[in-house]
């Protein structure tokens, strides 16, 4: 199939998983556009859109970012739609049917995405289908209703929505666990209350592609050595590994759930019982992205077939070992760990790893978002805060 011409609209410009999904539909020969949200994303600084446009396009503000979408799908410009973070995920998955008319929104009908951002939904689905996750009680009410049941400390707490480390707890006793409810005015109804995994666990993430029939059609795995922030944040060193039993249990989730597009599901290995356990689902492109580029699956492809109605083309197979580094970040987890010498595998680890940002063809997007994240740095520490 020639997909020459084919016109994309890739949203949130400030998002590194724009890079390689722009790279790859230039590839075939689409028309590309990109909806940035300022002349400092790294999208912006970047050689290869066709077309940027400046909008409201923001993770903090839906309101201002659907009117921006709906104004552009609606000119009927577009023959696909892309969205790369959980707002505009969420402003596409809202509107789909309407924006199904003008052109292939590549994310899951609005129940389904609803139920796969709701933390404690997935639990629910987890536990009652025999999928690995950790132990989660269900309606919690009051501070009794959990220090009365069979969850032992030290407990995890979450919002049941939301992304990074933002409301994410740890507690270590009962007498904490009271006084964090408490003083942080937490309405335990709207929070995820669950075991708390062994601090050793490894998180690893899989990310898959659902065609509009429901079918798996790649999936790939990698496990993040680093992240930052260091209590809770995206990984910042990114290695592909294969887990077949990681794979099995994520397409029977997904398809449990009815899910489709490009689809992230975060899990951790408990060193106890060497089980990847759910933790939650992203219905969206994760930030780590490129890593199914590099090693072999390419999502691009998969999608400009669904939005032709094609026979999407099934990726089985992909490289195992290989290493992204997001370096701008990484650099701040070996200033902030006291682990920066002792890590495995080691910080100064280079063979088989590449950026996961800078190119040689197109150079400037890394720079861009450093100077993103410097300007940035002190809100995002504080909204992690809150």
């Amino acid at each position: 199939m020639d997909f020459r011409g084919t016109h994309v609209l890739i949203l949130d410009g400030y998002a590194r998983q724009c890079l390689p999904f722009l790279r790859a539909f230039k590839e075939f020969g689409c028309e590309v556009t990109l909806l940035c949200d300022s002349k400092i994303d790294c999208g912006y600084w970047s050689r290869l859109p066709d077309h940027k446009i400046i909008g409201d396009c923001n993770l903090y503000e839906y309101e201002k970012s659907e009117e921006t979408i709906a104004k552009l799908i609606k000119t009927g410009m577009y023959d696909i739609v892309l969205p790369l973070v959980d707002t505009s995920a969420r402003v596409l998955a809202n509107n789909k049917k309407e924006f199904s008319k003008y052109a292939y929104i590549v994310v899951s009908d609005k129940e389904n995405f609803e139920k796969a951002q709701d933390k404690l939904e997935v639990m629910k689905v987890c536990m009652k289908n025999g999928i690995s996750c950790p132990y989660t009680l269900f309606n919690v009410n009051s501070i009794d209703d959990v220090l009365n049941s069979e969850l032992k400390f030290p407990i995890v707490i979450k919002p049941r929505c939301g992304s990074g480390a933002r409301g994410f707890y740890k507690i270590k006793a009962a007498k904490d666990f009271e006084q964090i409810v408490k003083t942080e005015g937490i309405n335990l109804k709207d929070y995820v209350v669950q075991e708390c995994l062994p601090i050793d666990s490894l998180l690893i993430s899989d990310n898959i592609f659902i065609d509009d029939n429901g079918e798996v059609k790649s999936s790939f795995i990698y496990a993040s050595y680093r992240y930052f922030p260091l209590n809770g944040g995206t990984g910042t060193f990114n290695i592909s590994i294969n887990r077949e039993d990681v794979h099995k249990e994520c397409a029977k989730l997904v398809k449990i759930m009815g899910l489709t597009g490009c689809v992230g599901v975060d899990l951790m290995i408990d060193p106890r019982d060497d089980h990847a356990k759910v933790i939650e689902i992203n219905p969206r492109p994760l930030a780590c992205a490129k890593m199914g580029f590099v090693t072999g699956i390419n999502q691009a492809q998969q999608i400009l077939e669904a939005s032709k109605g094609l026979e999407v083309t099934s990726f089985q197979q992909y490289k195992c070992g290989m290493a992204l580094r997001m370096t701008q970040t990484d650099i701040l987890w070996f200033i902030k760990s006291p682990n920066r010498f002792t890590i495995k595998p080691s910080f100064f680890k280079i063979k088989n790893t590449k950026d996961q940002m800078f190119s040689w063809d197109d150079p400037l997007p890394w720079f861009a978002f450093l100077i993103r994240g410097i300007r940035n740095y002190k809100s995002e520490m504080k909204r992690r805060q809150v």
